[in-house]
């Protein structure tokens, strides 16, 4: 998890595609607990941030992830995306 850590503040400044693939690796990272806790909110983010940048497989896992999450979970990970995207 750390070696994502260490890249979310350089992402903004990498290309569309780059930034769409590391987006989606952080998502399927927190969707499948790979080198951290499962935390689905996370990784709804990331894959919500993923499909605005371009990747229609995040927005596919998105859609696949959200059936599966309440409304107050889905809300949360609109809302960091949102943050996310603000400040980047």
């Amino acid at each position: 998890m750390a070696r994502f850590e260490m890249l979310e503040g350089q992402i903004g400044s990498m290309g569309g595609a780059a930034e769409a693939d590391i987006m989606f690796e952080l998502g399927m990272m927190y969707a499948t607990g790979r080198d951290c806790d499962v935390d689905l909110v996370a990784a709804h983010k990331w894959f919500n941030i993923a499909a605005i940048k371009g990747s229609s497989r995040a927005a596919e896992l998105r859609a696949e992830l959200g059936r599966s999450m309440d409304k107050t979970d889905i809300a949360r990970a609109l809302r960091e995306a949102r943050q996310w995207m603000t400040v980047h």
